[in-house]
C-alpha cells in the first residue's frame, strides 16, 4: 500500500494504552490515562487494551487508522526494544509513514519503578504520552536510506559453529569466506574423544562437517588467517585479512620423518600440555588440512625437517601476506577456551596430579586401550576427587580474579554434565576406582539428568560444599603422596569432611577466546565475562547490536555442542535475510550536518565511536560529512558541535524541547 505524504496534514493522533497483562494496569489507571489524553484536541482516538502486541491489538490499530484517518500513532506499553518494530510494521501496512509512530514506555519507565505509587505512576504515564504527542506532531515524514548489499558472508572461526554457519549460508546460495586463525579446522570438539549420549568421537563429528564444507564450491576456507582490519557497515564491509604461511606447501614424501627429527619440543596445546609436540606438527593424524604446519613462534629454522624431505615441500622463509575482501555480513564464531586456574588454585601447578577436566579427557584418550589400571605420573590411581565450579560462578570476597580481569560470575553450564560423563566412563573402564564429586550445585539440565542418575548408581560420592567456601586441597606427607581435601559438607549438616584422593580433577569453566582485537575492529559490545552481547536475549538472540554482525556458538555464551549448532544455524539464517536482498534499508534516525553552519572543528569526529564522521572538502572548506550507513543514531555528536550544525533526524532540538514542555504541561514552578 502506498503511503500518504502527511507532511502538511493536520495531526490526527491515535493513542493506544496497553495493560500488558497487568504489568502496567495493576499500577497505572489505564482508563484514566486514555480518558485524559482524549481531551487533547489533536487526539482523535484514545483507548486501552489488555495486550496491544497481540493480533487483536495490532488489528485494532490498523482498523482505527483507516476508520478515523489517523496520521499519527502512539502506543504506550512496554520497552520499545520489544515491540517498536512490531507497530511500525502495522502502521506501514496501514498506509502511513512508519516513522509517524511513537512508542512510549510506561512499563519499565513507569509501572515497574513506581509500583507503590499508583496515582503518581498514572500521572507520569499521562505526561509521558503528552510529551510524545508534542514530539510526534512536529515530526517530518522520514524516509530510510538504501544501500546495495554485497552478497557474500564472512565467517570467523573454523570450529563447529563456524562450519555449521558456513554450510547453512551456502545452502541458501550465499558465497562464504571462512577464516580460521589456527592452521587446522575443527576447534575444541576435536579434543573430545567421547560425546554424550552417542559416544561418538568429536573428530569424526567435525570431520563430517569439514568434508561437506570443503566440497561446497560456494565456501572458501582460509586457515592460518585472521582479520586485522575492517571498514564499512551492514551490507558492505571491507575486511583485511592477514595470512600466515603454513610452511609446509606440498604433501611430499618424508613429512612424517620431518616431524620425528625436529629437535624442538613444546607443550602440546591440543592435549592441554599433558604431552609434547614438535615445531612442525599435526594435532592428530586426520587433522584438516591434511598437511603439517610450522609453529613460527618456536621454529628455529634449523633446516632439519628439510633433510627428511630432500628440500621439498617445506619453505622456512615464506612471505606473510594480506588480502582484502568485501562482505555484506559477518558471523562471529570465535569459540571458547577452558579456564586456566591460577597458580596454587586448589593446588593447581603445585602438584602434577592436580589437573583440569579438559586435561583428564585428553589423558583418557591417550591411555593404552589395553591397560586395566589407571596409571598417571607413575602412580596407580585408586581415588579421584572432582571439584566443580573452578573458574565459574565466582563470588567477590571468596575467589580471586585474574590480573586485569573481572570474576567469572556466570555458570559455564556444560561443566557438570561433562564431569559426571567423565566419571561414568572411568567407572566403567576401571570399576575399582573410588570417585568423589565436590560440588556447589549440580546443573545437569535437559537429558543430561540421566548422567547424574548414572553417576549415583555408580556410587560416586557427592559432597556439597557451601558457596562461600573453597575446598582446601592438601598433600598428605606420606609415602603414597595422597591428597586430602577438607571442606564443609552441607549434606552432612555442615560437618567438616576430609576426602582422600590420588588425583584431583578441577572442573574448569568456559571463557571466551581472547578476541579484543576483533571487538575493537567491529565495535561489538561484550558483557562482563567477555562474551559477545546479543541485541536482545529474546527478540534478537543471535544478532549483535552492531547491524550486520551475528553471533554463533560459544563466542556468545557457554553452550553444549547441540546448542552451538542450533545457534550457528540461527545466526546464518539471520545473516541470510540481509544477504539475499539486493539492497537494505538504513535507519532514518541518523545525524545530518548543515554545511552552512559547520566550521569543521572536528569535535564531532572525535566524539563518534562508529567512525561515521569525516572532515571533507565541501562548501569551500573542511566540513563534517556523515556516512548514514555507519551512523548509529546515538546523538553523541550533537551536543559537542559549537555551532549546532548537527541534527539527529527525528530528534531535533525543537522536537525535544516540545516533548519536555509537553511532559511539564500544567506543572507549576515552586
Amino acid at each position: 500500500m502506498s503511503q500518504r505524504t502527511q507532511e502538511n496534514e493536520e495531526p490526527r493522533v491515535g493513542v493506544f494504552v496497553c495493560h500488558c497483562g497487568g504489568n502496567i494496569s495493576d499500577v497505572v489507571d489505564v482508563e484514566k490515562v486514555a480518558k485524559t489524553i482524549s481531551k487533547d484536541p489533536r487526539v482523535k482516538y484514545a483507548t486501552h487494551f489488555m495486550f496491544m502486541c497481540s493480533d487483536p491489538g495490532q488489528n485494532m490499530v490498523a482498523e482505527k487508522i483507516k476508520e478515523l484517518k489517523l496520521n499519527r500513532v502512539i502506543v504506550a506499553a512496554c520497552s520499545p526494544k520489544l515491540h517498536e518494530l512490531t507497530f511500525r510494521k502495522v502502521v506501514a501496512k496501514s498506509g502511513l509513514n512508519p516513522y509517524f509512530y511513537e512508542h512510549v514506555n510506561i512499563r519499565e519507565q513507569d509501572s515497574w519503578v513506581h509500583s507503590h505509587e499508583p496515582e503518581k505512576a498514572t500521572e507520569k504515564a499521562i505526561r509521558l504520552i503528552e510529551g510524545a504527542i508534542e514530539r510526534l506532531t512536529r515530526q517530518n515524514p522520514l524516509k530510510p536510506g538504501k544501500k546495495k548489499t554485497v552478497p557474500h558472508a564472512l565467517v570467523i572461526g573454523g570450529g563447529v559453529a563456524g562450519l555449521t554457519a558456513a554450510l547453512e549460508l551456502a545452502r541458501r546460495d550465499i558465497p562464504v569466506t571462512l577464516v580460521e586463525k589456527s592452521p587446522f579446522l575443527g576447534g575444541r570438539v576435536t579434543q573430545i574423544d567421547n560425546i554424550y549420549p552417542t559416544g561418538e568421537d568429536g573428530k569424526d563429528l567435525v570431520d563430517d562437517l569439514i568434508q561437506k564444507v570443503l566440497k561446497n564450491d560456494l565456501i572458501t576456507v582460509r586457515t592460518n588467517t585472521e582479520v586485522v582490519d575492517a571498514s564499512g557497515s551492514i551490507g558492505d564491509y571491507q575486511v583485511t585479512l592477514k595470512i600466515t604461511p603454513r610452511g609446509v606447501e606440498e604433501d611430499v614424501e618424508g613429512l612424517d620423518k620431518a616431524i620425528e627429527i625436529c629437535p624442538i619440543s613444546v607443550d602440546n596445546e591440543f592435549d592441554y600440555g599433558t604431552t609434547k609436540r614438535k615445531a612442525i606438527y599435526k594435532p592428530y593424524p586426520k587433522a584438516v588440512p591434511n598437511l603439517p604446519a610450522i609453529d613460527w613462534n618456536t621454529c628455529t629454522r634449523c633446516g632439519e625437517c628439510l633433510k627428511a624431505t630432500n628440500n621439498k615441500g617445506i619453505n622456512l622463509n615464506p612471505e606473510f601476506k594480506e588480502d582484502t575482501i568485501r562482505v555484506g555480513a559477518v558471523v562471529m564464531a570465535t569459540g571458547f577456551k577452558p579456564y586456566e586456574p591460577l597458580p596454587g588454585e586448589y593446588g593447581y601447578g603445585e602438584d602434577p596430579n592436580v589437573i583440569t577436566l579438559p586435561q583428564l579427557i585428553r589423558i583418557m584418550e591417550n591411555m593404552d586401550p589395553n591397560s586395566k589400571e589407571f596409571i598417571y605420573n607413575g602412580r596407580k590411581i585408586k581415588k579421584i576427587a572432582f571439584i566443580h565450579c573452578v573458574g565459574s560462578r565466582q563470588i567477590e570476597g571468596v575467589h580471586t580474579p585474574k590480573e586485569g580481569k573481572e570474576l567469572n560470575t556466570y555458570c559455564s553450564r556444560v561443566c557438570c554434565s561433562t564431569t559426571l560423563w567423565a566419571a561414568n566412563r572411568l567407572k566403567k573402564r576401571f570399576p575399582d576406582i573410588h570417585m568423589f564429586d565436590l560440588y556447589r550445585d549440580i546443573r545437569t539440565y535437559q537429558f543430561y539428568e540421566d548422567i547424574y542418575e548414572e553417576a549415583s548408581r555408580n556410587n560416586v560420592v557427592f559432597v556439597k560444599f557451601p558457596d562461600e567456601e573453597i575446598p582446601q586441597v592438601k598433600i598428605v606427607k606420606d609415602d603414597k603422596g595422597l591428597f586430602r581435601i577438607e571442606t564443609t559438607d552441607i549434606l552432612l549438616r555442615g560437618k567438616t569432611v576430609a576426602v582422600p584422593a590420588d588425583l584431583v580433577v578441577l572442573a574448569v569453566g568456559i571463557e571466551p577466546n581472547p578476541i579484543r582485537d576483533l571487538i575493537e575492529i567491529f565495535s561489538i559490545p561484550y558483557g562482563s565475562g567477555g562474551f559477545l552481547l546479543e541485541g536482545h536475549p529474546k527478540l534478537r538472540p543471535v544478532e549483535s547490536s552492531m547491524e550486520g554482525i551475528f553471533l554463533a556458538g560459544t563466542a556468545q555464551a557457554p553452550m553444549s555442542i547441540q546448542e552451538t549448532i542450533i545457534a550457528a544455524t540461527a545466526a546464518a539464517g539471520k545473516a541470510a535475510t540481509i544477504l539475499t536482498k539486493p539492497e537494505i534499508e538504513l535507519s532514518p534516525f541518523v545525524a545530518s550536518v548543515n554545511l552552512d553552519k559547520c566550521e569543521g572543528t572536528g569535535r564531532c569526529v572525535q566524539e563518534c565511536e562508529y567512525n561515521a564522521i569525516e572532515l571533507k572538502e565541501a562548501n569551500g572548506g573542511k566540513k563534517a560529512v556523515i556516512d548514514p550507513s555507519l551512523c548509529a543514531g546515538c546523538g553523541a555528536c550533537v551536543p559537542v558541535c559549537p555551532n549546532r550544525a548537527i541534527t539527529l533526524e527525528g530528534y531535533d532540538i525543537d522536537q525535544i524541547l516540545a516533548q519536555v514542555e509537553g511532559m511539564l504541561k500544567g506543572v507549576k514552578a515552586e
